[in-house]
């Protein structure tokens, strides 16, 4: 109050010495007084942006939160507002810090902070990204500090986190297998670590930016992730071929056991048929053995003879006497069969 104090007596006695010739009256006053509460009150309005809540405190002690566009608040020192960016994602680095985001980007990292030991006792070196953003103006404010600084209360509980599930599992773990899941651990025990803290900041994604030995002994390491590598590649193939191979054995036992089916019914078919036959054959048998006996006999003499011309002669005919008419004719087929004539 008293910096507008004097403010506002020295624009007037600055006024003063510009018009000499001016008197100061009651009502000239009272038209000063009047324009300098009027600019005082004014000075309450202020504006939100898109990406901003206002915290609005009377004497220190918050009375609401305004959202986006123009607002009014009572002067200081009555009332005060902060504005924190609660859209804007923010990035904490643990284990490193960029000098220059590039490109090419430079980094300095800081080993006291990424090397840390894992579930089996192997020391491994870890740096880490955090996007967060804040959720709860209200506690950002008053129930974290320090929050920005390098061994503020996000960055202390980033690495209390990441220790904390790093040393919770084996190495190859760490470095290979699980990587995501290291992610996802460290991303939900500090999002709990600071829900504790009443921070009101969300924490969006934890990216594990470098994972790997430490110099001395990464060379052996290389070797071993390389042996998991191939070992991987070969499942992989050997999967891919079981893949390719399965569904064709498949087929060809289907295949093979259609074709079965259909030989099988072939054969039923053909057996029934022939049973038919026979039974057609017995029936008629029954009726007149000695005709069906006989031409059962001339079928099989065409089915064993099929190229030789055959002569039906009945014996009884002329009383025993065998008569071929005429004679010539039935000796020039014989001759044509190759057979001779008796």
């Amino acid at each position: 109050m008293p910096e507008y104090y004097d403010e506002g007596k020295e624009k007037i006695i600055n006024l003063a010495e510009k018009i000499p010739q001016l008197k100061f009256s009651k009502g000239l006053f009272g038209i000063i007084l009047v324009l300098v509460i009027v600019l005082y009150l004014a000075s309450g309005i202020y504006t939100v942006a898109p990406d901003e809540q206002g915290v609005v405190r009377r004497f220190g002690k918050v009375v609401r939160i305004t959202e986006p566009g123009i607002n009014y608040h009572f002067p200081v020192p009555i009332e005060t507002v902060n504005k924190p960016k609660v859209k804007q994602v923010k990035r904490l680095e643990l284990g490193f810090i960029t000098i220059y985001p590039g490109p090419p980007a430079r980094y300095r990292f800081i080993p006291e902070e990424s090397l840390m030991l894992t579930g089996d006792e192997q020391i491994v070196d870890c740096q880490i990204i955090v996007q967060y953003q804040i959720k709860d103006a209200k506690d950002f404010l008053f129930n974290v500090r320090d929050l920005e600084t390098p061994r503020g209360a996000l960055k202390d509980a980033t690495e209390v986190a990441l220790r904390r599930v790093v040393g919770q599992r084996p190495i190859d773990d760490v470095l290979i297998e699980e990587k995501l899941q290291v992610e996802i651990d460290v991303r939900e025990v500090l999002q709990r670590i600071m829900d504790s803290y009443s921070s009101g900041l969300r924490i969006i994604e934890v990216k594990l930016q470098t994972v790997r030995p430490p110099e001395e002994v990464a060379a052996a390491f290389n070797d071993v992730v390389s042996a998991k590598e191939d070992k991987e590649r070969y499942i992989k193939e050997a999967d891919g071929y079981r893949e390719d191979i399965i569904p064709k054995a498949r087929g060809n036992a289907e295949r093979i056991i259609r074709e079965a089916e259909a030989y099988k019914e072939e054969r039923v078919k053909h057996a029934q048929g022939d049973a038919n036959k026979f039974l057609a054959i017995l029936e008629e048998y029954q009726k007149a053995r000695e005709v069906t006996r006989k031409r059962l006999y001339l079928e099989a003499m065409e089915e064993v003879l099929p190229r030789v011309k055959k002569f039906i002669i009945d014996a009884d005919v002329g009383g025993g006497v065998l008569q071929l008419l005429p004679l010539e004719k039935v000796t020039g087929l014989m001759e044509e069969g190759g057979q001779e004539v008796e």
